[in-house]
């Protein structure tokens, strides 16, 4: 999958392809969804296919305090969406230049002379361009004046409720991991890279794995029987917590801490994968250190009958 970024590297051979557009956090089976028909109609076209995304995510520029936890970081996001089969995605950064330009100028500069769209597919309540005045009957106008399809995909639905972000979201936020990964189409995972922390687990017997979250608010929270990937060709299991660390720090940003169970090597640098199996408690703050280290080891002790 080739990565562009940026409207300003888009060349001669990008041009004429069938594209969708929006934030796709999460990667979930609505989106999913809307890749397959991309493929498909790429496909039928002889076109490559093409997903245009925002960095930052239009809310996180607007109302950065507000903005929803993302589910996936974009690094996370590039990784499920090529293993959609998608061939290329555009990645333009959203600032004020963006956010200021109008709907139509936007199909004109980004989807016409950027990128040649024949074929455009978008979501049902998708909307764009300067105070989100661009919609799906707008593009169509726009369609049928300048030459290209627009197609918008119908929501994908589970037990009557719409698979969405926010559904995931609500899901993840009460610890009901089952319903995340019914909507995802996956166990919800987080990847990272180890990082140096502290090293206060390891003065207790329990060393942790570090992993910045690099989000201000994190879609889950507590502790959590979890599987590694990435350290060998087996899934590793753990515990692990997702919070501030309110008993030895008093951390702004959330950190992820794995405890690898039977394990020992330096995994410093290493880019593993979190996936997370089952919630053990919410994070709490522990009046004494003691208190909070026979806390670790029953969650422990949990975590492993859990994974069997």
């Amino acid at each position: 999958m080739e990565l562009i970024r940026g409207q300003h590297n888009l060349r001669s051979r990008h041009r004429d392809c069938v594209a969708t557009i929006g934030n796709f956090d999460g990667v979930h089976l609505g989106h999913q969804a809307v890749f397959d028909a991309l493929r498909v109609k790429a496909i039928q076209y002889g076109l490559p296919s093409t997903v245009i995304l925002f960095e930052p995510q239009p809310m996180e520029f607007f109302q950065p305090d507000k903005a929803p936890a993302r589910l996936t970081r974009l690094r996370e996001k590039l990784i499920w969406v090529r293993h959609c089969g998608v061939n290329r995605v555009l990645l333009l950064e959203f600032n004020r230049g963006l956010a200021a330009l109008e709907a139509e100028d936007f199909v004109h500069r980004i989807l016409l002379d950027g990128l040649g769209v024949r074929h455009l597919f978008v979501g049902d309540d998708f909307r764009f361009g300067r105070e989100r005045k661009g919609d799906f009957h707008l593009l169509q106008e726009m369609g049928d004046e300048q030459g290209f399809g627009v197609e918008s995909m119908s929501t994908v639905r589970h037990q009557d409720s719409r698979i969405s972000s926010t559904r995931i979201r609500q899901a993840l936020l009460r610890g009901d991991l089952r319903e995340a990964e019914v909507c995802l189409g996956r166990p919800y995972q987080i990847c990272g890279r180890v990082a140096h922390g502290r090293k206060l687990g390891r003065s207790i017997g329990f060393p942790t794995l570090n992993i910045h979250l690099h989000r201000r608010v994190s879609p889950v929270n507590g502790v959590f029987a979890v599987r590694v990937q990435g350290l060998d060709e087996e899934d590793w299991p753990g515990v692990a917590n997702v919070g501030t660390r309110p008993t030895v720090s008093r951390g702004l940003l959330p950190l992820l801490e794995v405890h690898l169970f039977d394990f020992s090597g330096d995994l410093y640098g290493r880019q593993v994968g979190v996936t997370f199996v089952q919630r053990i408690r919410e994070e709490k703050k522990f009046d004494a250190f003691d208190e909070l280290k026979a806390q670790i080891a029953a969650d422990a002790a949990q975590a492993r009958q859990i994974l069997g």
